[in-house]
């Protein structure tokens, strides 16, 4: 039986496909741009972590999934940003977690797993930078599409901007905390993010496995 995040990730490419089918029919074609682009961003991850010898863990695809689902679909074809005024600070928060986290292991990841090629602290550094990073182009990318296809994604404008990108700091500033406990083997079940990455990419971070080989 497949696993879980596996059921939801091809659950969610199916709605997103008959969703697009559905309103190509009711020519609705705002919905079927919004519908196909959430479409293709469930696939994207997963290939382009591919062409650089990376393996993204199903439940970081699902967990991608769920985002663009919540983001795209939901937020705009649904309406949800106006629907639920915490529906967009709720995505900044998580979406700022999540890449925090990611940043931090892509960061790891340079140093082959080896805990002590640099201190934690400055490993918490750069994945806070990066996540921070993106969730300045996230806004750009509102801007974008508010600008070029009339859509509303920045709301009001700057109070909306800056409530992301506060919302974004302390998303960030969290997962750049739990990078560093976990460095210092304090984290316990909040680590196994980190040990599913890291154990789906062994030969990624084989200091790591060659020091606990020899302890």
């Amino acid at each position: 039986m497949p696993a879980p995040s596996t059921i939801v990730l091809t659950g969610i490419r199916l709605l997103l496909a008959v969703e697009a089918v559905v309103a190509a029919w009711n020519g609705v074609l705002p919905a079927v741009f919004i519908t196909l682009v959430a479409l293709v961003l469930t696939v994207l991850p997963g290939k382009l972590a591919s062409r650089v010898g990376l393996h993204l863990p199903p439940s970081f695809l699902a967990a991608i999934a769920l985002f663009v689902l919540a983001t795209l679909y939901l937020g705009e074809v649904y309406d949800f940003y106006d629907r639920f005024w915490w529906w967009d600070l709720v995505l900044h928060f998580g979406s700022a977690m999540g890449f925090g986290i990611l940043g931090f292991l892509l960061v790891f990841m340079l140093f082959e797993g080896d805990r002590y090629a640099a201190p934690p602290w400055a490993l918490g550094v750069l994945s806070f930078c990066l996540a921070m990073t993106v969730g300045v182009l996230w806004e750009i990318f509102e801007y974008a599409m508010d600008t070029l296809f009339g859509f509303n994604m920045m709301k009001s404008g700057l109070p909306d901007t800056m409530g992301d990108f506060i919302v974004n700091t302390l998303g960030a500033l969290l997962a750049s905390l739990a990078g560093v406990v976990y460095l210092l083997d304090r984290a316990g079940r909040l680590g196994a993010p980190f040990d599913l990455f890291i154990e789906t990419n062994r030969a990624r971070f084989r200091k790591l496995f060659t020091r606990k080989t020899k302890v």
